[in-house]
């Protein structure tokens, strides 16, 4: 990797993994808030939070961060294949973490399609895909606590 190209792979990582962390937190946040729980168990009403619970402020919330995200995704593959892929290699938490992130990519679009007014799904796989939806993120928030304790990157330095 040239000298120039090293630098901006080093400030793109670094601002890479903050806008990660902090799409994954306000796609929690807003999907939760979606599931009227924070109305339920009060939490909507500690001053400040009174947005929880209004359903279109969420749901939109939700929409703009998946297409950050989706952006995200998108930018990060052409960074690899780019620039990367000759240097590293994806590991083995990076293949778990890009398989639960196309399931809850695909989910999501599913339950986007499912909102249209002239899209009908039947209720058995409207729930499918909704609890899938919610298990796929469930699963990532643990496999990501679980590489974040052992310390397993997305990428490894290839042997030359």
């Amino acid at each position: 990797m040239k000298p120039q190209a090293a630098s901006n792979h080093t400030a793109a990582q670094g601002l890479i993994k903050p806008a990660y962390v902090i799409l994954l937190a306000l796609m929690t946040l807003s999907g939760m808030a979606q599931m009227p729980i924070f109305k339920r168990y009060y939490i909507a009403d500690i001053p400040g939070f009174g947005w929880l619970a209004q359903f279109y402020v969420t749901h939109i919330l939700h929409y703009v961060g998946a297409t950050l995200l989706l952006f995200l995704f998108f930018y990060c593959i052409g960074v690899y294949f780019g620039m990367l892929r000759r240097r590293f290699s994806l590991t083995g938490s990076a293949y778990v973490r890009i398989a639960l992130l196309t399931a809850i990519a695909v989910t999501g679009i599913f339950r986007v399609l499912k909102n249209l007014p002239d899209v009908v799904f039947s209720p058995g796989f409207t729930m499918l895909i909704d609890i899938s939806h919610l298990v796929f993120m469930l699963t990532l928030m643990v496999c990501g606590a679980v590489f974040a304790i052992l310390k397993r990157r997305w990428l490894a330095e290839k042997s030359e």
